[in-house]
């Protein structure tokens, strides 16, 4: 790292004032990704900004010190995107979604001239750094492994790290390229990121996974009966669970079942495949949220019965 140094001779404080030193530090990042760091003057700065130099000088001593600030800047607004990425609503969605929308928030914050210049400078040329070194990467390697372990909790806590760190680094490595490619190689460098994150973490907390594990410790509170595979060889009434049961025609080509117990008739394929399976993951996600059968049936018009069905294939295919 460089010797400590102020990045600025005084603060702004007028609305002017501030208005100019942002103008200052947004310019002094285009300059600096088009003639690169060592090559940018702080004359160059000054006229792109449509300021006069000595301006300039009045807050920032050298082209260094706009440098620095400009990292400061990259700091808060990097924790903000970090805010945004590593919430309990993301942590939520299906894995394909989570990584997609993880790697989009990135790509949009470093479309910013600011951003990349930063991000791009640090890892060809880190020397000049004041305020960012490896702990900044590692905050975003603790909010992914954070959400790790929200969608896997059997998760250790050194697993999720580990996992967590590898999609960070090799992530970072990928959208290095991206952001130094011309626009069309870029893109499918960004759809390899989704691609090789996704396919990386899939095992440990995909969607399968996600639902199984949490669903499966929700279900003693749903009180939802689950039939042991010697069990399900029987047929049972879904509503009442009594084996006394006889066919009763057939709808839609399905056989039907009546009750002898409760009097209600079902299906005997009663586990239904007609949903999209977006549908499905949609219920099992509000199910997984905390919501109940029936609210869950109440806002996607899918029967309760259905999904109690879903959530009841889940713990058959972990004993299985």
């Amino acid at each position: 790292m460089t010797s400590e140094k102020p990045s600025m001779r005084r603060q702004p404080k007028q609305k002017r004032s501030k208005e100019r030193v942002n103008r200052i530090l947004d310019t002094a990042a285009e300059v600096f990704l088009e003639m690169g760091f060592d090559a940018a003057t702080t004359h160059d700065i000054a006229t792109r900004a449509d300021t006069a130099v000595g301006s300039l000088y009045q807050f920032f001593p050298d082209k260094l010190a706009i440098f620095h600030a400009l990292e400061l800047r990259h700091i808060e607004q990097g924790r903000i995107l970090g805010e945004q990425m590593y919430s309990s609503e993301m942590a939520q969605l299906p894995l394909e979604e989570f990584i997609a929308q993880m790697v989009e928030k990135c790509v949009k914050f470093f479309d910013n001239p600011a951003p990349k210049v930063m991000f791009i400078q640090y890892f060809t040329n880190s020397t000049i750094f004041k305020s960012i070194d490896e702990s900044f990467t590692q905050e975003f390697v603790k909010g992914l492994a954070n959400m790790l372990s929200l969608r896997n909790p059997n998760l250790s806590s050194h697993k999720c790290h580990l996992l967590a760190d590898v999609c960070t680094q090799s992530g970072n490595a990928l959208l290095l390229v991206a952001l130094r490619s011309d626009e069309t190689y870029r893109q499918q460098i960004i759809s390899q990121i989704k691609n090789l994150i996704t396919a990386y973490l899939r095992p440990h907390v995909g969607d399968e996974a996600l639902h199984n594990k949490v669903m499966i410790a929700q279900l003693n509170n749903e009180k939802v009966e689950i039939s042991t595979p010697q069990e399900s060889q029987v047929m049972k009434c879904p509503h009442c669970k009594s084996e006394r049961i006889s066919k009763n025609g057939h709808r839609h080509n399905k056989q039907r079942y009546i009750c002898k117990e409760c009097g209600k008739q079902f299906s005997g394929n009663y586990s239904p495949k007609g949903y999209p399976e977006e549908v499905k993951q949609r219920c099992l996600g509000l199910y997984r949220g905390g919501m109940g059968f029936r609210a869950i049936e109440k806002k996607t018009g899918v029967s309760h019965n259905t999904v109690i069905n879903w959530v009841k294939q889940i713990k058959r295919d972990l004993i299985n």
